[in-house]
């Protein structure tokens, strides 16, 4: 009769663990089946740390050159002005945002590429290059940074 006390593992099915280091005789005395000296020869190394360490070193994306850390402005040109904009219109970071020339929250930037031909503007914090403050002054515009 089958009963869980007469349960046993097909003949064959249980093998018993090798016994290393146990003497010249045993066929695995001396250095137990690990070769001489190195990392592999040590205790507490086990192949899967190895194998696993490996694949993190290889998966990590290899970054070359410098990266900064801050953000890159958003250019904005000249030229893009005169769609969303009136003649004497204040432009600042949220005047911007609005008419969704940038998106919020990162540094912006003027510059020159393209006409402008808005008259008296008044560009409130921003950064601004030099041939972009050069054509808002010509055309009677103001720079007030902070």
């Amino acid at each position: 009769m089958l009963t869980l006390n007469t349960l046993q593992p097909h003949s064959g099915a249980k093998k018993s663990r090798r016994r290393v280091g146990r003497g010249n005789s045993s066929g695995h005395g001396n250095y137990s089946g690990r070769g001489l000296k190195g990392q592999k020869a040590r205790s507490g190394v086990s192949d899967l740390k190895r194998r696993a360490l490996r694949q993190n070193i290889l998966q990590i994306p290899k970054l070359r050159g410098f990266h900064s850390d801050k953000p890159k402005a958003q250019v904005v040109n000249l030229s893009s002005l005169n769609h969303h904009f009136q003649d004497g219109a204040v432009i600042d970071p949220q005047s911007l945002v609005k008419a969704k020339l940038v998106k919020s929250g990162q540094p912006i930037k003027l510059l020159a590429r393209g006409e402008l031909k808005l008259k008296n503007l008044r560009v409130r914090n921003l950064k601004v290059s030099a041939a972009a403050k050069e054509q808002l002054t010509k055309l009677g515009g103001q720079l007030d940074n902070k």
